[in-house]
């Protein structure tokens, strides 16, 4: 158990007093209005277009290695495309530490801004790629966008709402990434079969609508108080290891990445393990990745709903994360154990939703609470976003085991196992239920 489990300077547990607190001037808001609706809206936006440009690649991955490298062998195919999520997601984690700190820096709405048009934009040239080498280096200009839009939004977004409802709300941000995934599917399913490059096109289009409500969204005041009255910069790396820190930060990065390197082992890859099983061209194999994708993101919805269930009961943040860890385990050894059809892989693929991405929930909301205002953004940066580097390690090592081994499910197998280090990293950190956001 973590050595700071009491009540720690930084964040106090909620009360009947601490409500009364929050909604006196200055202080959080007491209930929603018609601007916190539009904050809400916003965050939600902007995460559901960030997940759309991070997961478009992976359904668009085999077509797109195939024409780039004039070829048909799945070892080259999944082999790049493996090393171009690597590198996309190395990005993430770079440009989500970076902007993490930025973010606590110079403010939440503004750097949200700034992230957003870097992975717009980005995403949309990625469709003009001429080959391989063109296209990762966009996705990866695309991904330091991608981390740096979650550190800033849900800093903005967790320190903007009442308390009472916070929690909530933050997993309710957090279901933006199934919806986004989803949408990827569909446009995939739509146009996917004819050109790949649409794909990105459509997929980056949209953000546009994220970028004109920006404009409307202002700093929240807690960090404004916070800066004006501190003699010196927010955002500090080294804050995040002192003592009274520093098993919150390394207990959120190494349950972060257990839970990432797991999903992503196990959905990167498989849309492709889907279509080297299809029959009947590239419009049967674009038709089966893209219902792949709808029933993991449908089985992640709900995922994220029971999460709000969860976290807010005895169980807690971290019996929680320990809940769907394990139960990603499970569903991983099953799948890539039992699944050799497309048909099988599809019935359980709304399981592998519901606790490989919908466990992603917990971190919404146990994150924020772990750190002061000063570091919010940095250390949910640091945590949930610097993970993604060993997570590009993990997709990396799967693209050279499918090669090596000539199976997808197998060496889906041997690195979805790691989601059992999760069931121990989780308890490194405190537990957080019954705690609000603080200052100091």
């Amino acid at each position: 158990m973590s050595t700071d489990e009491h009540i720690p300077t930084s964040t106090v547990p909620v009360s009947a007093a601490s409500e009364q607190v929050a909604a006196e001037p200055g202080g959080p808001p007491s209930r929603m209005t018609r601007y916190l609706w539009l904050v809400l809206a916003s965050a939600f936006l902007a995460w559901m277009f960030d997940s759309i440009a991070l997961n478009v690649f992976t359904l668009i991955l085999t077509p797109s290695m195939a024409d780039l490298l004039h070829t048909t062998d799945r070892a080259a195919i999944v082999g790049t495309g493996g090393l171009i999520v690597a590198i996309k997601l190395a990005a993430w984690g770079i440009g989500g530490t970076l902007f993490g700190v930025l973010t606590d820096r110079f403010g939440r709405a503004r750097i949200m801004l700034v992230t957003i048009l870097i992975y717009a934009v980005f995403t949309a040239l990625s469709a003009a790629s001429q080959d391989w080498v063109q296209l990762a280096v966009f996705q990866a200009i695309a991904g330091l966008g991608i981390g740096g839009e979650w550190s800033a939004g849900a800093a903005l977004l967790a320190e903007s709402l009442p308390e009472r409802l916070r929690p909530r709300l933050m997993i309710v941000m957090q279901l933006a990434f199934s919806v986004g995934y989803f949408f990827a599917a569909v446009v995939n399913l739509g146009v996917g079969a004819s050109s790949w490059r649409l794909v990105l096109v459509w997929c980056a289009a949209p953000a546009v609508l994220v970028l004109v409500l920006r404009l409307f969204v202002k700093e929240p005041e807690q960090w404004v108080r916070v800066q004006r009255r501190s003699g010196q910069a927010l955002g500090s790396l080294r804050r995040l290891f002192e003592p009274d820190l520093r098993r919150r930060t390394l207990g959120g990065f190494f349950s972060a990445a257990a839970l990432m390197v797991g999903s992503f082992a196990a959905t990167t890859f498989t849309p492709s393990w889907i279509a080297s099983l299809s029959t009947g061209g590239a419009a049967v194999a674009a038709q089966n990745t893209s219902y792949f994708a709808m029933l993991l993101n449908g089985g992640a919805i709900v995922g994220y709903v029971a999460l709000i269930w969860l976290t807010a009961s005895r169980i807690g943040r971290r019996g929680s994360y320990f809940v769907f860890c394990l139960g990603s385990l499970v569903t991983a050894i099953l799948m890539f154990s039992l699944a050799r059809s497309v048909d099988a892989i599809l019935w359980v693929t709304p399981i592998a939703g519901f606790f490989m991405l919908g466990g992603f929930g917990v971190f919404a909301v146990w994150l924020p609470e772990m750190f002061p205002t000063a570091v919010r953004g940095t250390g949910q940066g640091f945590c949930f976003n610097f993970a993604r580097i060993i997570t590009g390690v993990g997709t990396l090592t799967t693209g050279v085991l499918v090669g090596g081994l000539g199976s997808f499910p197998t060496a889906g197998l041997i690195v979805s196992l790691v989601f059992a280090v999760g069931l121990f990293t989780i308890w490194i950190g405190p537990e957080t239920r019954g705690w609000r956001l603080s200052d100091a």
